[in-house]
């Protein structure tokens, strides 16, 4: 196999973020303690804790300010590598914060609640990761306004989101891979991810005792199949080694969590930025007058690229299309520097797709 992959860098994006003072404290992991955070479903989360990172320092008029938000399962560790000078944010130019999601692990999750522990842990949606960040950032960090919000897949997702929900708070939106509402398709696939653990007799509900092996490598073998398309898996594995990828695939899974990636799960699916505007997308992308850039792979087999590009028409946003057989892995496989190079255009006032 002639890529080494990471789970955190696979699923949903595949690539590679409290201070109110000045100076950051560059790349440390942090909490802030919100209490319990009310979502939009009624129930709350108990004792709820965001992960964040900071990188590079806040201007003297705070105007370039950063929030980038995560792709399924990733942690802000993981959104450090893209964070720095030649990278998606040049943290030289601009104070990047880099979140940690709910059910990360890190952040407040079915793994380390001790309150809603497991499935005890309520379901959230993407919406209410963004009234959350929206809180740490006001209420706890006292940054008022983002020069951008940009993310990754899941993050691509949350960055749309913001737009609709907080479309004041920024001046620039940069969503990569992500969507505004599934397709069918995207809604199948993800769904199996979820039946891959809850069929596994080992998860009991949530209450496994070790991670369940079977899902996943059910998971596994469904995320080999759609994470890129069929032409670049032939040219990435041979016919006598392609086992080798499930189980590589399958022991990254393990070390993770399941409960923690079927509330993720649930959260993605729920992703539509116009459920509360009657179902209009023309209406959602009229909600945000900052300049956005939408970034979408036509080969990607995870995140359909349609409802985006849909999207990208309606907002009259700027679009890059990357070309190729990588699929969901686009930005890190097939149009990493283009993809670099694009985003540091754009938030540098400038793009030509």
């Amino acid at each position: 196999m002639k890529i080494t992959f990471r789970f955190a860098y696979l699923v949903f994006a595949v690539f590679l973020l409290r201070c109110g003072t000045v100076a950051a404290q560059d790349a440390q992991q942090q909490f802030a303690s919100l209490g319990d955070c009310k979502l939009e479903s009624g129930e709350s989360i108990a004792d709820c804790r965001i992960g964040y990172r900071i990188f590079g320092q806040l201007n003297s008029t705070r105007s370039n300010a950063i929030l980038f938000t995560p792709w399924f399962t990733a942690t802000s560790a993981e959104l450090a590598d893209l964070v720095g000078p030649g990278k998606y944010a040049d943290s030289s130019k601009y104070y990047v914060i880099a979140v940690d999601a709910l059910a990360n692990g890190v952040s407040s999750s079915p793994s380390n609640s001790k309150k809603q522990p497991r499935m005890q842990f309520p379901q959230f949606s993407i919406r209410d990761l963004v009234n959350i960040q929206h809180r740490m950032l006001v209420d706890y960090l006292h940054i008022s306004h983002l020069n951008a919000v940009m993310g990754i897949s899941m993050g691509g997702m949350q960055a749309l989101q913001w737009q609709v929900s907080y479309p004041a708070f920024m001046d620039q939106s940069i969503s990569i891979m992500g969507t505004p509402k599934p397709t069918a398709y995207d809604l199948l696939a993800w769904q199996s991810l979820i039946e891959a653990s809850t069929n596994d007799p080992a998860w009991k509900n949530g209450d496994y005792q070790e991670q369940p092996r079977l899902g996943a490598k059910a998971a596994a073998e469904l995320l080999n199949l759609v994470l890129t398309t069929p032409e670049n898996y032939n040219e990435q594995n041979s016919p006598a080694k392609w086992q080798e990828a499930i189980a590589q695939m399958q022991t990254a899974l393990l070390a993770g969590d399941a409960n923690d990636r079927i509330r993720q799960l649930q959260a993605i699916m729920s992703q539509n930025i116009a459920s509360a505007l009657g179902e209009s997308l023309r209406e959602a992308a009229q909600a945000f007058h900052g300049r956005q850039l939408i970034v979408v792979a036509g080969s990607d087999h995870m995140v359909n690229p349609a409802p985006a590009l849909e999207f990208a028409h309606l907002a009259k946003a700027d679009v890059l299309v990357l070309k190729g057989e990588c699929g969901h892995m686009s930005p890190q496989l097939c149009g990493k520097d283009r993809v670099e190079k694009d985003v540091e255009g754009f938030l540098a006032g400038f793009h030509k797709p």
